[in-house]
């Protein structure tokens, strides 16, 4: 019963519209109806720029995080690892569930790919730097959001079952299905990488046009 009262509380934390908050307060606009219509950063970073997005990015790790951190409350917990482990993915997935349909804002939410992050982070911090790093890699090289959370989402697999050969069955299965749903979420986004028309996020700006100048330069 207690462990079921935790869930419904991770949900809730998951289900916290920080994207619609933030343009709401900053911008007087619903996020959603602009840009990819989603409630999450990528959507954020794209409408409303590098600094909200942020933030936005920020608070949805955290959503994760503290969901996940909700097994505390519940002493058992504290010294059975095993037990702890479960209870953490489901806390987490509630969390991710929340955001993704989100009971404070229609249903109508984001990807959940932050705040899936912060639920690795507090479960397996050294796996969900890994993924991380790839993540901040592909963006750097590209600047496409979307094709970094597919990369760092197949990278998390890949790490969980054979660069650190972690034991638990479930969190085994868990992996595999995040990078599955991640694909799948982002089908929209791969059909436009492939047609060269997704867009990327405004960053490294003064890197571009020293490029621009180059190839100018060059001609």
């Amino acid at each position: 019963m207690k462990e079921l009262v935790l869930i419904i509380f991770a949900y809730l934390i998951g289900s916290i519209p920080t994207a619609l908050i933030v343009s709401k307060k900053f911008f007087g606009i619903d996020i959603r109806d602009y840009g990819s219509g989603n409630m999450g950063a990528t959507n954020t970073f794209r409408v409303l720029g590098k600094r909200y997005g942020t933030m936005v990015m920020v608070f949805d790790i955290l959503k994760g995080m503290a969901a996940v951190g909700l097994y505390s409350l519940i002493p058992f917990y504290m010294t059975h690892e095993l037990d702890r482990t479960n209870l953490m993915l489901g806390l987490g997935i509630a969390a991710v569930t929340g955001h993704i349909f989100p009971i404070f804002a229609g249903f109508k939410g984001g990807k959940g790919v932050a705040t899936l992050l912060g639920m690795v982070l507090a479960i397996q911090p050294v796996i969900a730097v890994s993924c991380i790093g790839i993540f901040l890699l592909v963006l750097f090289l590209t600047r496409y959001v979307s094709l970094s959370s597919i990369l760092a989402a197949i990278a998390l697999p890949i790490c969980v079952l054979w660069i650190w050969n972690e034991d638990e069955i479930l969190y085994r299965v868990f992996a595999i299905i995040v990078a599955i749903l991640v694909i799948v979420t982002h089908q929209k986004n791969i059909g436009r990488l492939l047609r060269g028309v997704e867009s990327r996020i405004p960053i490294l700006k003064h890197r571009d046009r020293r490029k621009l100048r180059r190839n100018q330069e060059e001609e």
